[in-house]
């Protein structure tokens, strides 16, 4: 069990990432796509070397592609891995799987939520009707033989019985699609004090049910408010402390993924990514270079030219970068 860090939770990532995330355990990222990915702390787990991870995620891109690629990863549950039009389908996380390296079990992205949201609420399962009519009931990543074995897996990836109301709702047939309990979840935010409460800016994607599902709960975020400043309209704020194991400030901390109303995602960055893990030999390289060789993610960022990460600067009016190169 974690040491408690003091009357506050904070802590540096390095800090953090060694109490929390250990070899073999199960860890969930929040954001989805290029968007609001933990990648501060992504990275720290890869300098740390941590390995044997179980990985879950709702629809991720980035952060999953990466941790795939350095070797942290030998399960993942996920609806999507895919970084849009930069990588429809995430490249190492591609390869890993034709290689038989990455074991996978696939949701669709409701019940990935579901899954979470049962664990948020202490319940084994949450019904749903999704996924009625397709395989993803009928095609398993994790064989049953397997499940019976790993008490770290529940015995069955979903389970479909009849409607117990009769057909009351309008469904004949559920799905029953079991809880996610991760050792622990990251997630990165824009606004957050000491104690660990914090404000999510936008779209919050499953990252609040991931929160409060996990047995231990790493916060990153771009400003480290004071508690008072969370106090005025509470109601936006998502996250309590009663949640919350670590804090730490990492400005820029989902770069090269967007942050909303802080920063856009970096294209130029993203296609560069996409070309390195394209093989073996320059992915190697890119880990060396761009993640081992920096001692933290002050120093990833230094490497970037200012005018680079400028032209990223959300527009206060839109929460996004204008006049942005897309492509």
């Amino acid at each position: 069990m974690m040491e408690k860090l003091g009357p506050d939770n904070l802590a540096t990532l390095k800090e953090a990432v060694a109490m929390l995330v250990a070899d073999g355990c199960s860890l969930s990222i929040g954001g989805f796509t290029i968007n609001r990915n933990p990648m501060a702390a992504v990275h720290e787990i890869i300098r740390q070397k941590r390995r044997g991870l179980h990985l879950y995620a709702h629809s991720n891109g980035q952060g999953v592609d990466e941790l795939v690629g350095a070797g942290c990863v030998d399960r993942i549950e996920i609806a999507y891995a895919g970084s849009g039009r930069f990588a429809p389908t995430c490249v190492r996380f591609r390869r890993a799987v034709e290689q038989g390296r990455l074991q996978v079990e696939d949701y669709s992205n409701y019940q990935m939520t579901l899954r979470f949201m049962a664990g948020a609420m202490g319940l084994p399962f949450l019904p749903t009707r999704s996924g009625l009519g397709t395989d993803i009931l009928t095609k398993w990543g994790f064989p049953a033989a397997l499940r019976r074995q790993d008490e770290t897996l529940p015995d069955a990836k979903v389970i479909t019985l009849d409607n117990p109301f009769g057909t009351w709702g309008g469904a004949a047939k559920l799905v029953l699609v079991p809880a996610i309990n991760p050792d622990v979840t990251i997630i990165h935010v824009q606004e957050a004090d000491r104690f660990g409460n914090a404000r999510i800016q936008g779209l919050t994607f499953a990252d609040i049910e991931q929160a409060r599902a996990a047995r231990r709960l790493l916060i990153t975020c771009e400003r480290l408010v004071d508690d008072e400043y969370l106090r005025h309209r509470p109601e936006h704020n998502q996250v309590s402390f009663l949640h919350t194991d670590a804090v730490v400030q990492v400005p820029w901390g989902a770069y090269p993924t967007a942050c909303f109303n802080s920063y856009d995602y970096d294209p130029e960055y993203l296609n560069d990514y996409r070309r390195a893990a394209g093989d073996d030999s320059t992915y190697e390289k890119y880990l060396k270079e761009k993640i081992l060789a920096v001692r933290d993610h002050f120093e990833f960022l230094a490497a970037r030219k200012k005018k680079s990460l400028a032209r990223l600067r959300a527009d206060p009016a839109t929460g996004y970068a204008t006049g942005l190169d897309r492509r």
